[in-house]
């Protein structure tokens, strides 16, 4: 028996006290669970397949422009609207509930980033989770992400509760960040964020326990330690992930409980060992990353384009004669499958990074 059964998860999408149980789990027990952001069914399939290799469970999420272009480019997807992004993320997230049994893992379904402006995304998702759970007692989604770090920090927490208290019904686990991540990503730049919004507080993050723990335990802080999103040269961005234990002895001697507070890493592409490391110690379930993935799904494509190089000029015509075809080169199912390997690659090293792992 696969130690998520004994926790009450199946294979495929895992909702509510299971969902939380599994995070709960991955806390006690020293690992984290990536999130890889996916825009089409083929890294959809690359997360599976690493989960599936690995046999552990694994973390599928969309952002909202990549919910958009799951949707397609030429759809509209207009500002306070969002139709492409909302039918963007509820096809995908039916694609992973439909395929991810098939692979027999537990797989948390999630969206990323959604600041205040994107919040008719959020909305349309919520009802997607509520006629879901209608028809099949469960949400549609595990969990969602509200990013209302842009936000003075009591508006940021009073829109958390507000959703919070609308999630709780359908069982449904809210992610919120408090401080900024800094960088550029899916089109929210917080390059020129102040170096002190980088780095949360105690008390900050405690606010967010204080307001939230009342309405429903099954909520998730993204705070902030230095993060950015994105690959920077060594040196360019300082984590202090050390400070993650500050907001667990603080939350805990406010509570009386031992690393009361599930944290997440936002900003996990380019860390060091050492650092995730660090983070893994203090309470963190949860890391996401997309901008390594992204590259190593190019680089699949690259390095198949750079070996196959003469049979890709032409329909017709390769090293092995001027008449021989190519389709068999050509064929997208061919430097598609090549970008996969090279991203489930990625996906199992990150894996193996926060020792999501079985022994």
């Amino acid at each position: 028996m696969a130690f998520w059964e004994a926790l009450g998860c199946k294979a495929g999408v895992v909702t509510g006290d299971p969902a939380w149980k599994l995070l709960t789990h991955a806390k006690e027990n020293g690992y984290a669970i990536p999130a890889f952001n996916c825009t089409s069914s083929s890294s959809i399939n690359s997360v599976l397949e690493a989960g599936m290799k690995l046999q552990r469970p694994i973390m599928v999420q969309f952002s909202e422009g990549g919910s958009a272009f799951v949707a397609g480019k030429a759809l509209p997807n207009d500002k306070g609207k969002c139709q492409a992004a909302i039918l963007g993320a509820v096809c995908g997230a039916h694609f992973v509930r439909n395929v991810s049994p098939a692979y027999g893992i537990p797989v948390f379904c999630h969206s990323d980033h959604c600041a205040k402006k994107l919040l008719p995304w959020f909305d349309g998702m919520l009802e997607a989770d509520a006629a879901f759970h209608g028809a099949h007692g469960e949400p549609l989604f595990s969990s969602h992400m509200l990013d209302l770090s842009e936000e003075p920090d009591e508006e940021n927490i009073a829109i958390c509760a507000d959703y919070l208290k609308k999630m709780a019904p359908l069982h449904l686990i809210l992610e919120m960040e408090i401080g900024i991540t800094g960088g550029v990503e899916d089109g929210v730049d917080n390059s020129g964020a102040a170096k002190e919004k980088l780095y949360s507080t105690p008390e900050d993050v405690f606010k967010v326990y204080e307001a939230l723990s009342p309405i429903s335990e099954k909520f998730t802080i993204a705070a902030a330690f230095g993060n950015v999103h994105g690959v920077y040269k060594a040196g360019n961005v300082v984590l202090n992930p050390a400070l993650l234990a500050d907001f667990q002895k603080f939350a805990g001697e406010k509570t009386g409980k031992d690393k009361p507070l599930f944290l997440v890493f936002h900003g996990g592409s380019g860390s060091t060992k050492d650092e995730i490391a660090t983070a893994l110690s203090n309470g963190i379930v949860k890391m996401n990353v997309d901008t390594d993935t992204q590259w190593a799904y190019w680089e699949g494509l690259l390095n198949f384009y750079k070996a196959k190089e003469g049979y890709l000029q032409g329909q017709i015509g390769n090293p092995d004669g001027d008449d021989k075809p190519n389709k068999s080169y050509y064929d997208p199912r061919k430097w598609v499958r090549e970008s996969e390997v090279s991203m489930c690659k990625r996906v199992t090293e990150s894996c193996t990074d926060l020792k999501n792992v079985n022994a």
